[in-house]
């Protein structure tokens, strides 16, 4: 069983649905998660991309042209290494059933696994004239486990994954004095080609390629698509409350093809909403509370498997997720303890669909680093499967 990773994606989820991670954003910068993924009224980095793209009109002018090289980022479930290492020992043919990689398997059931890893790597630059534009690339995997004990329509692994990546264009201009405040207007492009891998495994399956199931996979399971996609989003920082800079957000992300015939991964469209207050705070280089209730028209969809034992195709569907506010809603605050030439620190900490988030945004000279916690609600039904996950990063900046 030494080969299951190197597959780039694979996911599963209890009883029958397996949306294991929610499709709203194409990439979760730790930065941003940190401080609970609520950014649709804030940017001020280059992801604001996959966020708002005018979020980028809050990139720092001071910082010049702003480059991120090699921005790999990882993030996992807290036990997921504790079931790589007893896959990774299982061995199957010794005389111990307790050893074979379906019983592993089993006695992991109910658990849900995440491993994914992500490159990000962008130029970015806020003119004088206050117009902000970014160019990147983006490359990532992203590997969701879940065993089940019993041989259901799932089987006793059942895998969702995806191995995905692009080019990502974004632009935004401030126009000053509208309608009694400033007015940024963003736009962003996208091309994603990705590769899904959506199965449940049974006990023969596992049993018959287990010296290579992640080459099994591919082979039998892969699909293949691609896709361009368009976003546009607002700002608007009315002059009222000045010493709370206050700024509310709208975007609309995901405009066009990135539906990839309905499979794994699909984008679908969705429209956000925020709000956020920068007020100056002694002692603080920056201090930021942002409010965020994102797909308001539900958009997001879980998989669900029609199980035909005489049918090797299209045995998963999208099926709507329940509306839940909760879902929806992001909330955090961010605190910038240092910001110079020789070191920048940042505090976050928020609410993530109902669960407690947190980080610290690390940048010194040219290297950067980040840490943060979330949890990630998964399946059609709010609570129905909970997965708390890690995620650091690091990067070269200037």
């Amino acid at each position: 069983m030494k080969r299951l990773l190197p597959l780039s994606l694979i996911a599963a989820s209890s009883l029958l649905y397996a949306d294991m991670s929610t499709q709203e954003f194409l990439y979760k910068d730790a930065r941003i998660m940190g401080m609970g993924a609520a950014n649709t009224a804030v940017g001020g980095y280059s992801t604001a991309v996959f966020y708002n793209p005018a979020g980028l009109i809050n990139i720092k002018k001071s910082h010049g042209v702003e480059v991120e090289l090699l921005g790999v980022t990882v993030s996992g479930s807290k036990n997921v290494k504790s079931f790589m290492d007893d896959l990774d020992n299982a061995d199957d043919d010794n005389d111990d059933p307790s050893d074979d990689t379906t019983e592993i398997i089993k006695q992991h059931a109910g658990e849900t696994y995440n491993v994914s890893v992500a490159n990000y790597s962008s130029v970015s630059y806020h003119t004088e004239s206050d117009l902000a534009f970014s160019i990147g690339l983006l490359a990532a995997t992203d590997i969701n486990l879940l065993p089940h004990a019993n041989g259901s329509a799932n089987g006793i692994l059942e895998t969702h994954s995806r191995v995905y990546g692009g080019v990502i264009l974004g632009v935004a201009k401030k126009y000053p004095n509208i309608l009694g405040g400033d007015l940024t207007v963003g736009l962003g492009l996208k091309y994603i080609t990705q590769n899904s891998y959506e199965v449940g495994l049974d006990e023969a399956e596992i049993e018959k390629n287990s010296d290579d199931l992640a080459t099994y996979i591919q082979d039998t399971y892969e699909v293949t698509n691609s896709g361009f996609g368009a976003d546009i989003g607002v700002l608007y920082e009315p002059h009222i409350l000045q010493w709370w800079h206050p700024t509310l957000g709208l975007s609309i992300m995901n405009i066009g093809s990135l539906d990839f015939d309905d499979v794994y991964g699909a984008q679908p469209m969705t429209i956000n909403a925020g709000i956020s207050i920068a007020p100056e705070v002694p002692y603080l280089s920056s201090f930021i509370v942002a409010v965020d209730y994102v797909d308001i028209m539900n958009a997001q969809q879980a998989r669900v498997r029609n199980y035909n034992p005489y049918q090797s195709d299209d045995q998963y569907d999208s099926v709507d997720i329940s509306n839940d506010p909760m879902q929806h809603l992001r909330a955090g605050v961010s605190m910038g303890i240092f910001d110079n030439s020789w070191v920048t620190t940042t505090l976050n900490a928020g609410l993530y669909q109902g669960a407690y988030t947190a980080g610290i945004d690390l940048q010194l000279t040219l290297l950067k680093v980040q840490f943060a916690t979330y949890q990630e609600q998964l399946g059609a039904e709010y609570g129905q499967i909970e997965d708390r996950r890690y995620v650091a990063g690091i990067g070269i900046g200037w």
